[in-house]
């Protein structure tokens, strides 16, 4: 006998539950078991891979089910009532998606970086409509129900500077730190908006940001860039810490841009090696905000 669910379904369907349906349904809450793809089924049900692709369909036609992207679900929450789709915290289904796509040697290799660790700290002043997340397998971009998701392929001796966060109540997922976030953005300012903002999120965070952690994490990352970055930034900031000089002694002669995002133009400075290709009202202007 079918499991009946009192909440209706475009006015005339109502979300029912056929006994395989109810028994997968039970064992996924059982389990906590929020997003998952065929093996789990299979192994909850015991269907054959035929079956389970029909039993999949009518759940997701009756609105129990969603299918996220291919051979990826997650369940509709019954209390939703009459919405047939759920879509649910953007940073746990990329916690998720990265668990179903790496290497089960590098499923927990990932942290919410860039622009959306940005966001996650308030170090913002625009909504960041991006799902960036850093990785160590190599994952393509994915679009999932509307949302962009992008995978920032990440050495491995580049995966530091990283904690628990609380997203939801019962939900936790890797972000970088506030001096992580700031230095993944100096070396990708692309996944940022540009160097502006990094600079900006620097400067709102300036009262937190604590420079010996910065620092030490930069000579960890070891890239030339952000070396130039950080040093012209805590500068530019006023910013002054006995080991700041310490990182001029570690970028060679060759020039690079303040912003890889925007045209080779601009002065050189060169005490930091860098093309100032930002002008200097703006960086100025961060200040007075």
């Amino acid at each position: 006998m079918g499991i009946k669910m009192n909440t209706n379904y475009n006015k005339s369907q109502l979300k029912v539950l056929d006994p395989k349906s109810a028994k997968l349904v039970r064992e996924l809450y059982s389990q906590n078991i929020k997003f998952f793809g065929l093996k789990e089924i299979l192994k909850i049900t015991g269907l054959t891979t035929t079956s389970a692709h029909k039993l999949i369909s009518r759940m997701i036609h009756r609105g129990v089910l969603n299918r996220l992207k291919s051979g990826f679900y997650n369940l509709v929450p019954f209390e939703l009532g009459e919405e047939r789709f759920y879509f649910g915290n953007p940073y746990i289904i990329a916690r998720e998606f990265v668990k179903k796509t790496a290497k089960k040697s590098a499923s927990d290799d990932y942290y919410i970086s860039h622009g959306s660790a940005m966001q996650i700290h308030q170090m913002v002043t625009q909504p960041q409509l991006i799902i960036y997340a850093s990785v160590r397998n190599r994952i393509l971009p994915q679009n999932i129900m509307g949302t962009d998701f992008h995978f920032v392929l990440c050495k491995k001796n580049h995966l530091f500077g990283y904690n628990n966060f609380w997203i939801e109540k019962s939900e936790k997922i890797f972000v970088s730190d506030i001096e992580k976030t700031i230095l993944d953005g100096l070396k990708m300012p692309q996944y940022c908006g540009g160097i502006i903002e990094v600079a900006k999120a620097m400067w709102i965070k300036r009262n937190d940001l604590n420079i010996d952690k910065i620092l030490n994490y930069a000579r960890r990352l070891n890239v030339g860039a952000v070396y130039r970055r950080l040093g012209f930034l805590l500068e530019v900031f006023a910013i002054n810490h006995r080991g700041v000089e310490s990182l001029r002694k570690k970028i060679s002669n060759t020039y690079q841009l303040l912003d890889p995002t925007l045209p080779k133009e601009g002065k050189h400075n060169s005490k930091w090696r860098l093309q100032i290709n930002v002008s200097k009202d703006e960086l100025t202007e961060i200040t007075r905000t």
